[in-house]
């Protein structure tokens, strides 16, 4: 196992763990989706430097756009629980609720 393969391994599961373990509000949930985004990203930006192929350069770019719509789309949400429930607590989150 490489070096960088194994801080791209960490970093990812970093994520995963914080996203597991301090779920109490939404915007450190996505905090630890972003870091796990900014590990893919990294990720796919060595593997495509590595290959040196033109067909993969195009694919860290769509990561990086898919990453700043979620960011913009758990924001909005963000903001919006804020405002009907008064706070970002995800055990307030109920779906069954109206």
């Amino acid at each position: 196992m490489t070096t960088t393969y194994f801080m791209f391994t960490t970093a990812f599961m970093l994520g995963i763990l914080g996203l597991s373990m301090h779920r109490m509000h939404l915007v450190s949930a996505l905090l630890c989706i972003e870091a796990m985004m900014l590990a893919l990203f990294t990720a796919l930006t060595i593997f495509s430097a590595n290959t040196q192929l033109s067909s993969t350069t195009l694919f860290p770019i769509l990561l990086l756009a898919f990453s700043a719509c979620e960011a913009g789309t758990g924001l909005a949400l963000l903001v919006a629980t804020s405002r009907t429930h008064g706070t970002d607590h995800l055990k307030n989150l109920n779906l069954l609720q109206c």
